[in-house]
């Protein structure tokens, strides 16, 4: 897929202030810092479209970017870890859980998950959460260019024997690298590929 164009449409705090439905939507979200900025803007050949921070929790919204007039990339909040209170971090919760379950153009979803680290309770409980609602999604392995090919095969067969407990075949699986666009053609190949089935679905 070539990226023509992209740009920020608007940044909602529920899921009723998003842009009229109408477009296919493919969200992106991992726990804080887990690299989700960097990827997008590696995807979507941009320095900046999306910010890189170095402060976990930064993004506090749903973000909306259209891309080529036909589809939207969604940026949403990172999972657990965030400097916010307690009362904060329920409301970012409760806006991504609505977002999710309740968004009708929401096509996909891009779960980060760092390979540098062994795989968290929070990323398991997040993969049953989208199992359990019927939510598709991709697990997209970030960061590979800064482990070892075994720490990438260790992280893939930790993620796998998690995911073979619960479900009959595993999700598309996508190593990454945001230095090395690693990862970037097959993302958006998953996307092409979504963009198809959604118009022939709304026929």
């Amino acid at each position: 897929m070539l990226i023509r164009s992209a740009e920020y449409v608007r940044s909602s705090t529920s899921v009723d202030k998003c842009p009229r439905p109408f477009f296919p939507e493919y969200a992106f979200i991992g726990r804080s810092n887990v690299g989700k900025s960097s990827l997008i803007n590696m995807l979507l050949n941009r320095k900046s479209l999306s910010k890189v921070s170095s402060k976990p929790g930064k993004t506090k919204t749903i973000n909306h970017f259209l891309i080529n007039k036909s589809w939207y990339l969604v940026d949403l909040p990172g999972y657990g870890y965030a400097n916010v209170s307690k009362d904060e971090r329920e409301q970012l919760d409760k806006m991504i859980i609505d977002y999710i379950t309740q968004r009708k153009t929401l096509s996909c979803v891009f779960l980060l998950i760092d390979s540098r680290i062994k795989l968290q309770e929070i990323d398991k409980n997040f993969m049953l959460f989208l199992g359990k609602n019927y939510i598709p999604f991709v697990i997209v392995s970030t960061k590979v260019d800064k482990v070892s090919l075994k720490q990438i095969s260790n992280h893939k067969k930790e993620l796998y024997d998690f995911i073979n407990m619960y479900w009959e075949t595993i999700p598309l699986h996508v190593l990454t690298s945001s230095v090395e666009k690693k990862g970037r053609e097959e993302i958006l190949n998953i996307i092409e590929k979504a963009n198809i089935e959604f118009k022939q679905n709304v026929k």
